[in-house]
């Protein structure tokens, strides 16, 4: 019986320390791709995006021949990836890629 492996995408949300009341300027964030099924290393890629998630993945892979994607809408569940850098998932396998999102940390 194969160990079932898990593929993550960590999205790291980076903000400011002092967050103006109205703000015009875009979030920075960061995403990092660890992949637990082949022995390639991590990657982490940076974009900037106000808005919601696809949009920041979408502006990365267009401005970076090294990050793709490839995912489907659920009507119930939202976005699911289907691939990251041309590795997919496996459902025999159980190995898929997961969304996953970090708390920002101040530094005071």
């Amino acid at each position: 019986m194969k160990t079932p492996a898990l593929l993550f995408v960590a999205l790291l949300l980076l903000l400011v320390s002092v967050v103006p009341t109205i703000s015009f300027d875009q979030t920075p964030i960061t995403i990092r791709v660890t992949n637990a099924v082949t022995p390639s290393p991590n990657k982490t890629y940076s974009t900037y995006f106000r808005g919601i998630l696809i949009g920041g993945l979408r502006r990365l892979q267009n401005i970076s021949s090294c990050f793709t994607f490839t995912y489907k809408e659920d009507p119930n569940y939202g976005l699911f990836l289907e691939s990251v850098n041309g590795l997919a998932g496996n459902f025999p396998e159980r190995t898929y890629w997961e969304l996953g999102s970090r708390k920002p940390t101040t530094i005071q």
